[in-house]
């Protein structure tokens, strides 16, 4: 049964198709496993395999009776199977097959991520390398700080989406379990070797011990981990967003024929893209907080979590793929103005080259806060006066004392901040 199963995409995953699907499916294997134990006739299971069938139509007709889907789910089945159907579901609680199908589908969806993300990284190492001694301005408290690269700053974003496929891979690990082990998890009422079997159908590990449920630490660590994801993607778009401002405008979104920024102002080019994706990081981080209050539940096990669970995994897992794809999208159709760059890095008249002339200075006066005021009498008179930081320095004879012309020039040369890149990159994409 389950070589013929065929995922479904992400926009399919969470439909009530698919969750059924999947619950039929467990309910097979475990009559499987019985079979082969001999608790129950082959030939039963045959007739079951043949007949199992479920419409789901009827099935939301019985709950509305019910009040109970998964009871719904199993009167619409027996229905369908009618002789022998009392060999289903047989010693079993309804969260044996609801839990162990939900771990199938959060796995299903974080190899869909994963995909997603490893294909984002792909994108962002293209531009790295593309922009690898590209001279940008380093901003710190939004302030300028001393020249970088562009593909620096593209590699910085690639280390940390290599982190979250990382914390992806264990959070699908950690999630990528089953339990068939009765109403409270004793196994009174069902062999420990059923478990085992339909575990290893799905290619899941049996869980060490549960109790009616599986327990929520796990689902909380994969939608905390849902959460940091999308926390990077907005830290990066809000970065797209700031370099996009009119007065520094080094990036800007991608603006595609036919698009308009404003119903009023025809020239209006927003980086809309990046802030939907800045806005759908909050909702994701709110679901990361009700995953962590699902942890407690009375004696182990209440409902208060079900309700939860119904908004919050289809959500998180289908808007974090979402926000993945839109923002690798982002990433190849960004533009790029290096010629900006080069004009804001100007914008301080030489003021961003002042800590390597403090350090060559205290390297030939032995002393650096004397050193210290020298370079920042200087400078705090260029920004105040709007004076070429450069010029003062070259007439600064303090200065001129200790360094030459040749050694003044160097102090302001942009390669200089650029020597290590070689080296950053080989340690964050290899050799």
């Amino acid at each position: 049964m389950i070589e013929r199963y065929t995922l479904p995409q992400m926009e399919n995953l969470w439909s009530d198709q698919n969750k059924y699907q999947i619950w039929l499916l467990l309910e097979l294997l475990v009559c499987e496993a019985l079979a082969h134990l001999g608790q129950i006739p082959k030939k039963a299971v045959y007739q079951i395999k043949k007949k199992a069938k479920f419409d789901l139509k009827k099935i939301e007709k019985i709950e509305k009776k019910t009040r109970h889907d998964f009871l719904a789910f199993l009167t619409n089945l027996a229905e369908n199977v009618g002789e022998n159907s009392e060999y289903i579901h047989l010693g079993l609680t309804s969260y044996d097959i609801e839990d162990t199908a939900l771990s199938f589908i959060l796995r299903e969806a974080g190899e869909i991520i994963l995909k997603d993300l490893k294909n984002l990284c792909s994108e962002i190492k293209k531009k790295a390398f593309r922009y690898k001694f590209t001279p940008i301005m380093g901003r710190t408290h939004g302030v300028h700080a001393e020249p970088t690269t562009l593909g620096h700053k593209f590699a910085l974003w690639y280390s940390e989406i290599i982190r979250n496929i990382e914390r992806l891979n264990k959070a699908i690990d950690m999630i990528s379990v089953g339990k068939i082990s009765g109403a409270v998890g004793n196994y009174a009422n069902i062999n420990p070797q059923v478990e085992r079997y339909v575990c290893r159908k799905l290619k899941l590990k049996p869980a060490d011990s549960s109790s009616q449920i599986l327990q929520r630490d796990r689902h909380a660590e994969f939608v905390t981990t849902l959460a940091i994801i999308s926390s990077s993607i907005e830290k990066f778009s809000t970065e797209i967003r700031n370099l996009q401002r009119t007065e520094i405008l080094e990036l800007e979104e991608g603006f595609f024929k036919g698009q308009k920024g404003s119903s009023a102002m025809p020239h209006k080019r927003n980086p809309i893209t990046c802030e939907r994706l800045s806005g759908l990081s909050r909702i994701v981080r709110s679901y990361a907080l009700a995953s962590l209050e699902n942890i407690n539940l009375w004696h182990e096990r209440d409902i208060t979590n079900s309700s939860v669970e119904r908004v919050i995994l289809p959500d998180s897992t289908i808007l974090v793929d979402y926000m993945v794809v839109k923002f690798t999208r982002i990433v190849e159709n960004l533009l790029v103005y290096p010629e900006n760059m080069l004009k804001n890095i100007e914008t301080t008249k030489g003021l961003v080259f002042s800590q390597r002339l403090l350090l060559k200075l205290t390297e030939k006066i032995g002393a650096r806060d004397f050193a210290y005021q020298i370079v920042q009498s200087d400078a705090m008179k260029a920004w105040q006066k709007k004076e070429d930081f450069k010029k003062l320095v070259k007439n600064d004879r303090r200065i001129k004392k200790y360094l030459s012309k040749k050694e003044i020039e160097d102090c302001f040369d942009l390669s200089y901040y650029t020597k290590n890149v070689n080296y950053i990159f080989k340690r964050v994409f290899g050799r």
